[in-house]
This record gives C-alpha cells, sequence and structure tokens, in this order.
C-alpha cells in the first residue's frame, strides 16, 4: 500500500469516527426493509382509521348531533338558524351537547379496559416510550386507541387524529420490531420510522411526516440522526399505500394567487410571529392549568373525563366549529381575500377568527386535558390557522393596497409559526403546510415566522415527554449498547 492510499484509508477512518461521534451510523441501511414493511402495514392501518373517522362523523356529529360550523351559515342567517328560540330548542343541537362527554367516556373506559392508560396522551406517549421504554409499545395500542380516538372526536370532542396515528404508527414500528427480534436501537428506530409513516399518511405529507419522526423527540431543534432514512422510506412507502385508497391530492385547496413577492411584507409577518408566540403561551399554558387540575381532583377518572367532554359540548352549543377536528375554519381561512366568503361568512370577521381561536383552545385543553383520547397537534393548526387569518385581515385593512397582503397567505404561515412554537419542530412545521395546502411559495415567510415564533418561545412546549437534546435523553445511554 503506497503513501497515498494510507493517506486515503487514514482520511476515510477518521471522517467515520467524526460521523460515529455524531451518533450516525454506516449501517442504516440495513433497515432498508423493515422500514419499508413499517411503512406498508402503518399504510394499511390508517386507511383503515380514516375509513373509520369517516363513519364516525357522519352517524356520531352529522348523523346524531346534525353538526353544522358557523361557517355553513350564511351571513344574516346566523342570528335565524343558530340562535332563535326554535334552533335553540332544537333535539338534535341538545343532543350535540352531551354527545361530547359520552364519546370522550366510552373512548376512556376502551383504553382502560384494553390497555395502558399511559398510552392514553397519543404522541407525548410515544415520545416518552422512545427515550424511557426502550421504544416497547404493546401492539393491542393499535385497535384500542384506534377506536377511542374515533369515539372522543367523531363524537364532537375536541382534537386531533394526528396524536393517536403516531402512536398507532409507532406501535406498528416496535411490535414489528420485537417479532423480528431486533435489538432495542433498532426497535427504537421503527417505532421513529412507524410514527412518520402515520403522520406522513393521514396528513398526505410525506416529506413532512419524515421530518417529523426524526425531530418530535427534542424541544431544541436536535434531530436523532440514525431514524433519518428509515422515517424517509416508511414515509413514502406509508403515503403510497394510503395514496392508493384516497388519491394524491393534498388535504387542503388553496389560491394560486397566495405567494410572497415583496420583502416589504416580512414586517406584518414579523408582528405575525410575535402574536402567534403570545398565542402559542396561551395555548400551552392553558392546556397545562387544566391538565394539572384534573390531575390534582381526586374525582374517579372517568368523571373527569365526562366532564371535559360535556365542557366542550357546552362551547360547542354556542361556537359550533370547536367540535370535532375543526377543519371546516381552515377551508375559511384559506378562501379569505379571494372571495365575498366574509360578505356570505359574517361570523368569522376578525373578532370571529379571535373568538375562535380562544374558545378552540379551551376545548381543547378540556377534551384532551381531562383524558380524552385526542392530539393536540391538529387543534395548534387550526388555532394558528385562525391567529393568521384574524392579523392578515388587521394588515389588509391598515396597509395600503400595494404591500399585497393576502390574509389566506397568513393563515398558511400562522399554522406553521403555531405548530414551530408550540411543538417545537420548525423543520416539519414548515414543509407540512406547504404539502397540506399544495402551495410552496410561501416558504420564505413560513422560515422567517418558524424562526422567530421558535426563537421566542423557547423552553414551552406542549409535550412533556420532550427532552431537551440527544445527551439529554436516557435513549442515548444505551444507544450503542
Amino acid at each position: 500500500m503506497g503513501p497515498g492510499q494510507i493517506g486515503r484509508r487514514l482520511s476515510i477512518t477518521s471522517i467515520r469516527f467524526f460521523l460515529a461521534g455524531k451518533g450516525l451510523s454506516f449501517r442504516t441501511g440495513k433497515y432498508f426493509g423493515e422500514s419499508m414493511l413499517v411503512g406498508l402495514a402503518t399504510g394499511l392501518v390508517v386507511v383503515a382509521f380514516r375509513y373509520m373517522i369517516k363513519f364516525a362523523r357522519v352517524w356520531l356529529m352529522e348523523g346524531l348531533g346534525h353538526h353544522r360550523p358557523l361557517s355553513h351559515v350564511p351571513n344574516g342567517e346566523v342570528m335565524r338558524q343558530m340562535f332563535s328560540k326554535e334552533a335553540m330548542l332544537d333535539p338534535h343541537r341538545l343532543l350535540m351537547v352531551i354527545l361530547p362527554a359520552f364519546g370522550a367516556l366510552a373512548g376512556y373506559l376502551i383504553i382502560r379496559k384494553f390497555a395502558s392508560l399511559k398510552h392514553a396522551r397519543g404522541t407525548d406517549s410515544a415520545i416518552r416510550a422512545f427515550h424511557q421504554e426502550s421504544g416497547n409499545i404493546p401492539g393491542v395500542v393499535v385497535p384500542v386507541k384506534s377506536v377511542a380516538s374515533v369515539l372522543t372526536v367523531g363524537s364532537g370532542g375536541s382534537g386531533g387524529y394526528e396524536g393517536p396515528v403516531t402512536l398507532i404508527g409507532a406501535a406498528v414500528g416496535s411490535f414489528i420490531a420485537r417479532h423480528l427480534n431486533l435489538t432495542v436501537r433498532a426497535r427504537r428506530i421503527l417505532m421513529a420510522a412507524g410514527l412518520a409513516a402515520g403522520i406522513a399518511a393521514l396528513f398526505q405529507a410525506p416529506l413532512a411526516g419524515a421530518i417529523f419522526g426524526f425531530e418530535i423527540f427534542y424541544s431544541s431543534g436536535d434531530i436523532e440522526y440514525e431514524t433519518v432514512l428509515p422515517c424517509f422510506i416508511a414515509s413514502a412507502v406509508s403515503y403510497t399505500v394510503f395514496a392508493y385508497f384516497f388519491g394524491w391530492g393534498s388535504l387542503f385547496t388553496m389560491p394560486s394567487e397566495c405567494a410572497f413577492d415583496s420583502g416589504l411584507r416580512l414586517l406584518p409577518y414579523f408582528a405575525l410571529a410575535v402574536v402567534l408566540t403570545f398565542g402559542a403561551r396561551f395555548y400551552i399554558s392553558f392546556f397545562r392549568m387544566v391538565e394539572r387540575k384534573f390531575e390534582e381532583s381526586t374525582v374517579k377518572a372517568r368523571l373527569k373525563v365526562f366532564f371535559g367532554g360535556l365542557v366542550t359540548g357546552i362551547i360547542g352549543f354556542f361556537f359550533p366549529d370547536v367540535l370535532g377536528s375543526s377543519y371546516s375554519v381552515i377551508r375559511v381561512c384559506f378562501t379569505a381575500g379571494f372571495s365575498d366568503v366574509f360578505a356570505e361568512y359574517g361570523s368569522f370577521t376578525i373578532a370571529g377568527f379571535v373568538a375562535f381561536f380562544f374558545m378552540k383552545a379551551v376545548a381543547t385543553s378540556f377534551t384532551v386535558g381531562s383524558g380524552g383520547s385526542a392530539g393536540v397537534f391538529a387543534p395548534a393548526l387550526v388555532c394558528g390557522g385562525s391567529l393568521g387569518a384574524a392579523t392578515g385581515l388587521f394588515f389588509a385593512k391598515v396597509l395600503p393596497a400595494s404591500f399585497g397582503i393576502h390574509p389566506a397567505a397568513f393563515a398558511l404561515v400562522g399554522m406553521a409559526g403555531f405548530l414551530a412554537s408550540t411543538v417545537r419542530i420548525p423543520l416539519t412545521a414548515i414543509v407540512i403546510v406547504a404539502e397540506i395546502s399544495g402551495n410552496h411559495s410561501l416558504l420564505l415567510p413560513a422560515m422567517w415566522v418558524c424562526g422567530i415564533s421558535f426563537w421566542l418561545n423557547n423552553g414551552w412546549s406542549l409535550y412533556r415527554s420532550q427532552v431537551h437534546n440527544r445527551e439529554s435523553s436516557p435513549a442515548h445511554m444505551y444507544w450503542h449498547g
């Protein structure tokens, strides 16, 4: 071996040691087949989950409760159709007050009967399993969590399906790793891949799902290097399976006129980041307060869940848009400024969006904080969108037309900034709003707002189980062992 070959060999060896010190592995390809299997299984589970969601919505909220959001009521008809004596005494609407309570209670009882209650928290439970429980999530969580979450949110509980689906995907990965007799390290990797695959399919956002799978575990912006490629593979397969049944389109549609073509708009977008930061702190602090009060209460757990659902139902009687996933509000946000929607739907003015934000935050806190089986990720999207739309409408009124302020653009960027601020996933937030809307022309303001809101809200997170960085994780005490 000549001197040149020896030098090259030493250089390659040095690089390998350097990357190994950063937590990277040259054996990532070892999990290629396993990651494909996790993606396939998770995709099929999410397909079944999606059909269950549709079934519950049609038979519970729309069937029993005759649920009708304010966004579906034309302007001038709100008082007559929603607050007249006949509307207030409508038996279906009165049933909708208690339906979320019974749905949440049914979901709680199912989890208590067939799975551990520590798995009721969705994404938080998956994060804790990664850090503290060697990636172990019982396989029974998949059917149990699916049914419990569908009953909770499908009956009107204020929450999202993404928390349940991340735990379901993580459980699939953990189950496959155990049955293939893989190591603890591999189990954690496949658990993260399943978590990513769940988000990729349900949100129809494969790239965002993959990033979510290696970004969600830490609050500082640190990532899990060894899970990167498995997350990409599993997310791609999972989304492909889901798209085979439901098509390849994005979750929402947005007017193509929304684009960023003026640096002057960074100034109102900066103001949006500040608004989102204060909104995120209210959301997190109120949720934590409600959660703590329920934990400290000596009332039986089933009564706590029922009460939380009842409070949500009462709020929904006056603000029906807060019930369920509230995606109808996002659709209204994305039409703001491009039609006469605000002439048709007078309830969603600036004040309407702000009021909705507070009511959605309160309803979600009672649904999930009381022990209901639902997620807080999707409500964060909706809350961010409503604050963004309100901010955009405000600037559209006070700034000259030359600024070209589009409230729909502010709604989309608001969704990203609110996620970055509350869930501590800035990369995922930037990508997911582009994928779920089909609009990739607002990446620059999304980066600007996510960076500012993430920095301003440092130390705040919705997820208790997140740790600061890899060095703080118990998982890495044994990661290479």
